[in-house]
């Protein structure tokens, strides 16, 4: 039997990509899932069937990432639907690329507001309750870029620089309490979103897909390959796991090697 089963879960952005990956991988396990992230009412809709069907609750959240009520809601909501929530993934991120001088203001406010505030009040409103409960698992999905910089990405390698900072201090908070605290920092994963980059950037480079893939996409991973959904869920269920227990305040790699040049 899962030790998660019966545990509950908010995985924000998991209507689709890494985070549905996530949400998807822990449903499996027995373990309660809020769904929170954008899109077609309908398709989310399916999306929480296909997850009551494997014998657990799912309900969703609409929850803007740039709003701290909503997401203090958010939290709210699943603490009412499932009694508590035991486990919290910040995965929600978004991306803009641009040199420093031409970056419009208003971009780098939201991408801190989105990939590292929101992580913030997410992470200040299920503490308390993880707290209580002696056991609790937070595991925000960072990135490549919270370990290394890439040009033209200011604000999304200082919001993902940050989130490393917030797990190192909620593990030290939680480290008698039984509430861990973990990043996981993939390269480049193989989602629905890298897959429309790659005509659009064949076309500005006159490269062939395979070239786009290789020489552009993963020209920082020396495997070459890219990571997938499914290697970077796994390694959550194991840092949710009571074998993890001991891993807190921990940037975990899975990148292909990209880190260690």
């Amino acid at each position: 039997m899962s030790t998660l089963k019966g545990k509950s879960a908010i995985v924000t952005g998991s209507t689709s990509g890494i985070g549905l990956g996530i949400a998807k991988a822990l449903a499996g396990q027995g373990v309660n899932i809020m769904l929170n992230g954008f899109g077609d009412a309908g398709e989310i809709e399916n999306i929480r069937k296909e997850i009551t069907a494997m014998g657990v609750g799912a309900v969703y959240s609409a929850a803007n990432m740039e709003k701290p009520d909503e997401i203090r809601a958010m939290a709210a909501d699943a603490a009412k639907a499932f009694g508590r929530v035991d486990i919290l993934v910040p995965n929600a991120g978004v991306q803009f690329v641009s040199p420093i001088e031409d970056f419009p203001e208003e971009k780098f406010e939201s991408i801190i507001r989105i990939d590292l505030m929101s992580g913030w009040y997410a992470s200040k409103a299920v503490f308390k309750g993880m707290k209580d409960a002696k056991w609790g698992r937070i595991v925000s999905i960072v990135s490549a870029h919270g370990l290394v910089a890439s040009p033209f990405k200011s604000a999304y390698v200082s919001a993902k620089h940050g989130m490393l900072g917030m797990m190192k201090t909620l593990a030290l908070e939680g480290a008698t309490f039984g509430v861990t605290a973990n990043a996981i920092c993939p390269g480049y994963v193989h989602t629905p979103l890298v897959d429309k980059q790659i005509p659009d950037t064949m076309k500005a480079r006159n490269m062939t897909r395979d070239q786009v893939i290789n020489d552009v996409i993963l020209a920082a991973q020396p495997t070459k390959q890219f990571v997938t959904v499914e290697q970077v869920a796994s390694l959550v269920l194991y840092l949710c796991s009571d074998n993890a227990a001991q891993i807190n305040g921990a940037a975990l790699s899975i990148d292909g090697g990209w880190t260690a040049q």
